[in-house]
């Protein structure tokens, strides 16, 4: 669902690249609540992870495929705020090193990428968790839901920025039909990506879960041969914290599997056109759509040039696209993180107790 350049007039790109600008702005100052020494580099992780699979499409219809938007992954994970800065990440640096969504339609594809996709995910996740029974598995049903919904919410998104500012003269009703369509089909892709990657965190580590916070299983007893909850012991000692074990496995993990669908899975991924692509042509949006401001990037179109062999130029070009996000990714939220900490050091805090 990348826009390019062209689809969506001057001033309504303009007004997103405001609410882009703006939402960014409020996320940092919200990230700093989210991230704490354990979520900073998983953040980093998180978006390099989103780049990684964003290069698989998936078919979904006869001549269409998708790809994970990946805005419900990030705000469970790493929580709504670090998500939507996680999403634009990933937007920044496929649009300034790929070529892939148009540099004047920045402020669209963050608003309805990441803005959209992560709020309409962790509202409806939030909902559910609530009165879902507080299981691991019901945090990786609401997931399901929540990134199932998020996506054909984003291709409504679309489609009324559409309505205010698009190009072409396209009955709106029948692009509305069309992308609402297709994408819900994508949906299903996304909610099982965001539900196996989510079981699969919780499965090892649920404290890295921002959405699985708080969830904790009841002490179970045999009596009588049938297992029931053990009343809640006062005074019980406390477990160790989960959070001093090191994160270092998962993140070391999630870093290879990033490379590893990047720079290798990738090459087998579905060659037809995304959701809104084929849409496009269909539908006659890309009628006036410009040629991309970086197009002669050394790695538009996820390979890298003057290298002959499609096979090691994608998967090159994949794996310095985790590389590069994840770096970018990790200094933006450590970043984030020392803020938090000089916000919250002993020295401000006893100055502001002294100027009271």
């Amino acid at each position: 669902m990348h826009v390019p350049d062209g689809f969506i007039n001057a001033p309504t790109s303009a007004v997103t690249g405001v609410v882009a600008a703006g939402a960014v702005a409020v996320s940092l100052r919200g990230a700093r609540r989210e991230l704490d020494e354990r979520t900073a580099p998983l953040a980093g992780l998180v978006a390099a992870f989103i780049f990684a699979v964003q290069m698989l499409n998936f078919p979904v219809a006869a001549g269409t495929s998708g790809h994970l938007l990946g805005g419900a992954l990030a705000a469970i994970l790493v929580g709504p705020y670090t998500g939507i800065l996680c999403v634009s990440v990933v937007l920044l640096m496929q649009g300034i090193l790929f070529a892939d969504g148009g540099l004047t339609a920045l402020g669209v594809n963050i608003t309805d990428m990441a803005i959209v996709t992560t709020v309409v995910a962790y509202a409806l996740f939030r909902g559910l968790v609530k009165v879902l029974p507080r299981t691991r598995r019901s945090v990786t049903v609401a997931s399901f839901v929540a990134a199932l919904v998020s996506v054909p919410a984003a291709a409504l998104a679309f489609t009324l920025l559409y309505w205010i500012g698009g190009t072409t003269d396209v009955s709106i009703g029948k692009v509305a039909t069309a992308m609402i369509g297709v994408h819900v089909l994508i949906g299903i892709g996304e909610a099982a990506i965001t539900a196996l990657t989510v079981g699969a965190v919780i499965a090892v580590r649920p404290d890295l879960v921002y959405g699985a916070r708080g969830l904790r299983q009841r002490l179970k007893l045999r009596v009588n041969g049938e297992l029931v909850d053990a009343p809640d012991a006062s005074g019980a000692a406390a477990p160790a914290p989960v959070a001093a074990r090191s994160h270092r496995t998962v993140w070391i993990t999630g870093l290879v599997a990033s490379l590893v669908l990047a720079g290798f899975v990738s090459f087998y991924a579905s060659a037809d056109p995304d959701g809104l692509e084929k849409v496009a042509a269909d539908k006659g949006i890309d009628k006036k759509a410009e040629e991309h401001a970086a197009a002669d990037s050394p790695l538009a179109d996820y390979g890298v040039k003057d290298i002959a062999n499609a096979r090691v130029s994608g998967g090159l070009a994949g794996v310095i696209g985790v590389g590069v996000t994840v770096v970018a990714g990790s200094a933006v939220f450590w970043a984030v993180r020392r803020r938090r900490s000089d916000d919250t050091s002993p020295s401000s805090t006893s100055s502001s107790s002294t100027s009271v």
